[in-house]
């Protein structure tokens, strides 16, 4: 069971990033740029993770939360969309670790974790979280907080995180 925080926002934004219809230039979208963007970071390269779940409805990203940022496709060619990721570590400063979630169905694939249906998502779909894609966020380029994840779901995720990447 999920605890709704807050909702910041509207919902997601338009497919178009947001763009106003006859305007030239799209608006910098939370996480999109600068020094709060939302990166994808080598969880390999990492041997230490401390993992505290510690959802705060403060409107800041903490590890328990899935909020939204702007993550960049895999392809890394400028491209991206506002989605919701699962926020699973603090690092040292102000940069968070999370994990991207999807509603694509993802049943048969070990670097996938189901965790069910939440607040997150406005059609109360299935959710999974993607393994393979670890990323840094900052509470600059957060969009919103949606909820917090339960306890049970979160050590799942963070069980297989440290299963797969060896994180102590």
């Amino acid at each position: 069971m999920a605890v709704t925080i807050t909702n910041g926002g509207t919902g997601r934004p338009p497919g178009d990033g947001g763009r106003v219809p006859g305007s030239a230039a799209v608006p910098a979208m939370p996480g999109r740029a600068g020094t709060g963007a939302t990166v994808e970071v080598d969880p390999g390269s990492m041997r230490v993770v401390r993992f505290a779940y510690a959802p705060d409805p403060d409107g800041d990203p903490d590890p328990g939360e899935i909020v939204w940022t702007w993550v960049p496709y895999e392809e890394m060619d400028g491209r991206g969309k506002d989605r919701p990721v699962l926020v699973v570590a603090r690092e040292a400063g102000d940069s968070l670790l999370a994990v991207q979630l999807t509603s694509r169905r993802r049943d048969n694939h070990h670097e996938w974790v189901a965790i069910g249906s939440g607040p997150w998502d406005g059609r109360g779909r299935e959710s999974w979280v993607d393994l393979d894609r670890v990323l840094r966020v900052h509470p600059q380029g957060m969009r919103r907080e949606a909820c917090a994840l339960d306890l049970a779901r979160f050590t799942l995720v963070a069980h297989r995180l440290q299963q797969r990447y060896g994180w102590r």
